[in-house]
């Protein structure tokens, strides 16, 4: 069974990125786009912004470059959309913000036995895609919440915080009042 390389192979890596395949077969070195991990981008009731019943807003923000996995975008969402589910009961927007466009690549390595010897073949090689990411930049909003009251951003500030860990980058969380 394949497993994930850790976060830190890719996440503060420098990194062109890498989105395009080409219908051409001798031009395309990406011969399968992984599939997206993220099931929904929008959660919540948006229309209640528009309303005026959700007059607060959260943004989780990166405070460096990093990439971030589409599984762990995902592990998020989940977490967050659930206690905001359980707490506020349909009174919250949320809203996940990257798109994970850049498909990271890897050039896998077999062990011999005894683990003594390592191959080396393929000095420069592309490698075979193994997921997606996004690529964040300094400042760049990775999660969204509209909530209706203090102590909704209360709760949520709280877990905000217990989703860093997921996260492979620092954040901080900044706070808006909507007119």
């Amino acid at each position: 069974m394949a497993s994930l390389r850790k976060a830190n192979a890719y996440s503060k890596r420098k990194v062109t990125p890498f989105t395009r395949t080409s219908k051409r077969k001798n031009r395309a070195y990406i011969k399968v786009i992984p599939p997206q991990k993220i099931v929904k981008f929008v959660m919540g009731k948006f229309a209640l912004i528009e309303k005026g019943k959700l007059p607060h807003k959260l943004i989780m923000a990166s405070t460096e470059k990093c990439q971030i996995r589409h599984n762990a975008l995902e592990a998020c969402r989940q977490f967050i959309n659930k206690k905001l589910d359980k707490n506020l009961s349909g009174m919250y927007a949320f809203k996940v913000v990257p798109f994970p466009h850049h498909i990271q690549r890897e050039n896998k390595m077999i062990t011999g036995a005894g683990a003594d010897r390592m191959q080396t073949g393929m000095q420069l090689s592309f490698g075979k895609s193994m997921g997606k990411a996004a690529i964040m930049k300094v400042g760049a909003p990775i999660f969204e919440i509209h909530l209706p009251n203090e102590k909704a951003i209360q709760m949520a500030r709280k877990t905000l915080k217990q989703v860093n860990s997921k996260l492979p980058c620092k954040s901080n969380i900044v706070y808006e009042k909507l007119n």
